[in-house]
């Protein structure tokens, strides 16, 4: 299993909690909250009983025949794709705003990029009871229009985030401000195992479901034996984090895929970015670069600082893939096995093509994290009519 961070909120040099004065007695509170309900049996009953009944847990694991031939490989999806909202998104919100209702909190915000994290957070907010604002860049508004209308008719206020790049980034920075005006009555609902302390913990925790799953369900098929190779795609990174949790003690190699525009461990430096201590793209003058990515949920120029712990000890790699790679993958995933990935899934899919030939007769585990519907109408603009 993966470590607690220490007392201070840092895997080694990353972390901690970089936050105006004024959020600091909030990141006090949300820690003893969560340490609270994380070790009253009742929480977890109640957050277990809607995982199962409500989100569709266990999510099942399928194994890709066809496309497993053609390269080579035994390939294992662990099907993130089929919980309720079409992501892994909902495992974390739901704790989420479960915590939120215990702390007596009246409304959630929360940042979106591709929209999956902001309709799981309408979701478990009208399912709750509690009022949700979803902040989503501008860009991200107009390419993820399908989930945009999902979150409002959930009942969300979707305001676009207008400043910067008009992302995923932006998105996040216009969340903490309100978050920090309206601190009293508001939780922030964070949508990846990024932030101050301790939400790259707590999310963390949450997503841990999918790993301690995907580890039994590995042993059941594969004869009590571990995959290989473990994939998911990186952009806050917590996907990866909760499937990397299943098998971080195992001799299966790590595999964290970025997008080439968007590779912080891979081409960044360590800095502060959103409250944390991790791996950012930044020039020489410590300036936060743009990130940029075909897929609106890894348009982000950070990572948690959990996966740069991962990285600067060895245990996990970070490789990036181009978009070309990523628009192949999507078709070649499609027409192979009948499953239109996320562009987000389609990252660790193009990693696995791309080095298949050096992975011949081994178990590749890749987490699907996501459907691909929302990114259909994308898809038929960038392939125009090459179907």
């Amino acid at each position: 299993m993966l470590k607690d961070p220490s007392l201070d909120g840092r895997f080694g040099e990353f972390g901690g909690r970089f936050v105006p004065e004024t959020l600091v007695p909030a990141c006090q509170e949300l820690e003893a909250a969560f340490r609270d309900a994380w070790a009253d049996p009742a929480f977890r009953e109640e957050l277990d009983d809607l995982l199962r009944d409500y989100a569709g847990r266990p999510s099942i694991l399928t194994e890709c025949h066809n496309l497993g031939k053609q390269l080579g490989i035994r390939l294992l999806l662990k099907r993130e794709d089929l919980n309720h909202t079409g992501s892994h998104k909902i495992n974390s919100v739901l704790g989420q705003v479960l915590l939120a209702k215990r702390m007596g909190k009246k409304r959630i915000v929360a940042e979106t990029g591709a929209g999956q994290h902001g309709v799981a957070s309408a979701t478990a907010a009208a399912l709750l009871g509690l009022s949700c604002k979803v902040y989503m860049g501008e860009i991200d508004v107009q390419r993820q229009a399908l989930n945009v209308f999902r979150m409002k008719l959930l009942g969300a206020e979707v305001v676009p985030a207008v400043s910067g790049s008009r992302t995923l980034k932006d998105a996040v920075n216009e969340a903490m401000r309100d978050w920090v005006a309206t601190v009293e009555d508001t939780y922030y609902a964070i949508g990846s195992v990024m932030g101050p302390h301790p939400y790259p913990w707590m999310v963390r925790t949450f997503q841990s479901v999918i790993g301690q799953e995907a580890s039994e369900q590995c042993h059941s098929l594969l004869d009590g034996k571990d995959p290989d190779v473990v994939v998911a795609a990186v952009g806050g990174g917590s996907n990866a984090i909760g499937i990397f949790s299943g098998f971080v003690d195992t001799k299966a190699r790590l595999i964290g895929v970025e997008p080439a525009g968007g590779a912080a461990v891979g081409k960044g430096m360590p800095g502060v970015v959103h409250g944390m201590r991790s791996y950012l793209m930044q020039d020489e003058h410590g300036q936060v670069e743009e990130a940029q990515s075909i897929s609106a949920g890894l348009d982000y120029p950070g990572v948690g600082p959990e996966h740069s712990y991962l990285a600067s000890i060895g245990r996990a790699e970070y490789p990036c893939v181009n978009d070309a790679e990523v628009i192949s993958a999507f078709q070649v995933m499609s027409r192979s096995e009948g499953i239109i990935p996320a562009l987000e899934c389609a990252h660790p899919m193009a990693w696995i093509i791309r080095e298949a030939p050096k992975m011949q007769g081994q178990t590749i585990l890749m987490n699907l994290s996501g459907r691909g519907d929302k990114d259909v109408a994308q898809m038929m603009e960038i392939l125009d009519g090459q179907v």
